[in-house]
């Protein structure tokens, strides 16, 4: 019988199944992201950051004395070395905060002697070392880069709201705390994107979970993945004013260009988490009295909606990067720190894919990560190029 020939498919692998994984469902038409079985909507109104972490990496909520014993741990690691903050000052200030990122969380390797040695319990000390260190090193990058000294954790704060006062040496409000507790809730996995088939496909290979982690950050720093959130933050500066939408809207389109925010490589149906995200960005543009980006949000996602819908008889969704830049914006964070936080938020979810690739006991042998490529090369027709030597070329 003839070898089966399957089809190759250019397409980024999008509707192409490459592993199982018990971690996360998103169910694209339904509109429902699951985390271990756990509707999104209802850990994001009941669960805090800490607890999502856990149940992320342990596969189950935390009893009350677990997730305090969890925070505890993080709250300890929090504290990275000093020669971290001296290398951060080496640095150009000009540097993006990504590339920064990606190119110090390694060196959180030195706080780890767990490092190459096998056991799931190992790896989970190395994931709380990430999820903890990777948010010092954001908010101390952005201190030293704008010649402000860098302020240390604050044990007495959750990890939201500890990393709000690191960024602006002032403890937040409550209800803002709260506001951006839930959006890391929101960001901390997402099944199979860009970049925890990054960190997955590293994993497969065994290397360490520094390794796998900062090869996602790395894949997260691209405009069409965590960047997002930043285009639409740089298109509503540029519209401005609620009277300016039409005129933008009609520009896009007759542009074929895109309205960032609006569609989604997996929703069809508005994404949960800008449900979420869209009230939370009212209110903290009236806290921050700045109204005018949820005013814009919400006007540029009717109209948008609308004018898609007649010019292209198709509907377009909204989303987790159109409210979040608002709301984010409104917290006071800056605009090329959004990406660092998605990685700080979504360090949890790469953590427990890393874990699942190299300890999953549902497949006893996982495999490495080694896809075909359709050679298209004709440089010579038919036939393999004649090397020439380089006096005859």
């Amino acid at each position: 019988m003839d070898d089966c020939i399957l089809p190759v498919m250019n397409t980024g692998l999008r509707g192409v199944d490459v592993a199982s994984s018990k971690i996360c469902d998103v169910q694209g038409k339904k509109g429902k992201l699951i985390y271990r079985g756990y509707l999104i909507e209802d850990l994001a109104k009941n669960a805090g950051f800490e607890e999502i972490c856990f149940l992320l990496l342990y596969e189950r909520l935390p009893k009350k004395q677990e997730l305090e014993d969890f925070s505890l741990s993080l709250k300890q690691k929090r504290k990275i070395p000093n020669n971290i903050f001296s290398f951060l000052k080496t640095l150009p200030v000009k540097m993006n905060p990504m590339d920064v990122l990606q190119i110090v969380t390694p060196l959180l390797m030195q706080t780890d002697q767990t490092i190459g040695e096998p056991g799931i319990e190992n790896a989970l000390f190395s994931a709380e070392n990430l999820i903890a260190g990777i948010a010092t090193i954001t908010a101390a990058w952005d201190r030293i880069r704008n010649n402000r000294p860098v302020v240390l954790p604050d044990d007495d704060l959750n990890h939201a709201a500890n990393l709000l006062y690191m960024l602006n040496d002032k403890k937040p409000d409550d209800e803002t705390a709260r506001f951006f507790d839930v959006s890391l809730v929101l960001h901390a996995e997402h099944s199979f994107n860009a970049s925890t088939f990054t960190a997955r496909q590293v994993a497969s290979t065994r290397a360490h979970i520094y390794a796998a982690i900062s090869a996602a950050i790395g894949s997260l720093s691209g405009a069409l993945h965590g960047g997002a959130n930043v285009r639409v933050m740089k298109m509503l500066k540029e519209i401005g004013s609620v009277e300016k939408i039409d005129a933008y809207i009609n520009s896009i389109l007759s542009s074929k260009g895109l309205i960032m925010g609006l569609g989604h490589a997996v929703y069809q149906t508005d994404d949960p988490r800008a449900i979420i995200l869209a009230p939370m960005s009212k209110r903290m543009g009236e806290i921050a009295k700045q109204p005018l980006w949820y005013e814009l949000s919400r006007e540029l996602e009717k109209k948008g909606k609308a004018a898609f819908q007649a010019k292209k008889q198709k509907e377009i969704f909204t989303n987790v990067d159109f409210y979040s830049a608002s709301l984010f914006y409104a917290m006071g964070i800056a605009t090329d720190l959004f990406s660092p936080v998605f990685a700080l938020s979504r360090v949890s979810g790469w953590a427990a894919h890393v874990i699942e690739e190299q300890y999953a006991t549902a497949a006893p042998k996982p495999s490495l990560y080694r896809p075909g490529a359709e050679y298209v090369g004709d440089y010579c027709g038919p036939d393999e190029c004649v090397f020439t030597d380089m006096n005859n070329r």
